[in-house]
């Protein structure tokens, strides 16, 4: 197989990476994917950034030996522990989610007034500030949101305890009269619905999944590396966790684009392969 038919590989901790894949697919629908969730020691965002940054870089490992010619870190949480390692480990190019979301909101403002609603670990990281020091004239707000990772693990997106949790997370960001809000977690656009009822029509939402395939199909074009390969392609789903669970909610989340779940234990590219710990 010539490089630029090899798969892209896209690890999330758990479902949210799901809207990257998708996006991903959308936008470059002629591209094989293998995407591999953490289940099995999700969620990430209450985890300190060492111990996220050892399981990242293990399932990071475990998509390199499956042969893919880019890995997309479709998780806030694991972009803010590994990014500048994964960059120096692999000897493939790395995409990840903080920044492609950050240059957006920048552009989208006119205000300047910036939100982000993430992770617990993405938060502690400060991970958004780092990316925004080039732009001094934004001012940017920061809220963790753990409970919307729990919601959408749950297979809920709507309701009255969604709209509630919204509303108090979003009260902060809403009294800095913010303009744009980053969903920095890769769960949060399954919420969308509940998150522009609260807020209103004069807060654009910025979908850190979006601008995340937007950099990969970049990328692709830029380097030469879109596949070339005739016929239809396979994507593949992986779950560290319990196969048949991942691929209901998958479904039920994602509808058909989520199929024939595996574990990444069953059948690894290159040789034999010690299961996660």
């Amino acid at each position: 197989m010539s490089e630029r038919d090899a798969p892209i590989g896209i690890f999330d901790s758990g479902f949210g990476g799901l809207t990257v894949a998708r996006a991903i697919a959308e936008l470059l629908p002629e591209e094989q994917l293998i995407y591999l969730a953490d289940t099995a020691r999700a969620p990430y965002g209450p985890r300190p950034i060492a111990q996220v940054r050892a399981y990242a870089l293990e399932c990071l490992d475990r998509l390199v030996d499956y042969g893919v010619k880019v890995l997309v870190i479709a998780c806030n949480s694991a972009s803010a522990a590994v990014l500048h390692d994964a960059r120096e480990r692999y000897p493939v190019p790395v995409v990840e989610v903080i920044a492609p979301a950050v240059r957006r909101a920048v552009a989208a403002t006119h205000t300047g007034r910036v939100g982000v609603i993430c992770t617990q670990a993405t938060a502690t990281s400060r991970s958004y500030d780092d990316a925004l020091a080039a732009a001094p004239h934004i001012e940017l707000t920061t809220q963790a949101a753990p409970r919307f990772v729990d919601f959408v693990e749950a297979g809920i997106t709507t309701g009255d305890e969604v709209l509630a949790a919204a509303r108090d997370y979003l009260a902060p960001l809403q009294a800095q009269q913010i303009d744009t809000l980053i969903l920095g977690c890769t769960h949060y656009p399954l919420l969308r619905g509940a998150l522009s009822y609260v807020l209103g029509g004069g807060v654009q939402l910025v979908s850190s999944a979006e601008e995340c395939a937007q950099e990969t199909y970049r990328l692709l074009v830029r380097r030469g590396l879109t596949r070339t390969a005739p016929g239809e392609p396979t994507h593949r789903f992986l779950t560290t966790g319990n196969v048949e669970q991942f691929e209901t909610l998958g479904r039920q989340l994602l509808g058909g684009f989520v199929s024939d779940v595996g574990s990444p234990f069953a059948t690894p590219a290159r040789g034999d392969a010690a299961p996660l710990e």
